[in-house]
């Protein structure tokens, strides 16, 4: 049987910062220090009870952070993708 994270992490929609498709497992994970995109609720919301799911699998304190999340200027965020890609690959 698959947890609800699993069952959640192959959805896919499309990423406005990168403007192409990606899974919920990377939108999950992609903010800083691997905690969920400060967009995630943005994203998600038509596919799912985002925040509910969030408020489980996060602590209240993470939970507060994120809803706390400004996100990034455009920029800004591209270019730490990159650097995130070029340290993966060294």
């Amino acid at each position: 049987m698959m947890s609800q994270t699993e069952s959640k992490d192959n959805l896919t929609g499309r990423c406005p910062r990168l403007g192409g498709s990606v899974t919920f497992r990377y939108c999950r994970s992609s903010g800083d220090d691997s905690r969920p995109c400060g967009k995630i609720f943005d994203c998600w919301w038509e596919h799912f009870d985002v925040v509910a799911y969030c408020k489980k699998i996060l602590s209240a304190d993470e939970f507060t952070m994120l809803i706390n999340t400004r996100p990034k200027p455009k920029i800004s965020s591209l270019v730490d993708y990159m650097e995130q890609a070029q340290k993966r690959k060294a």
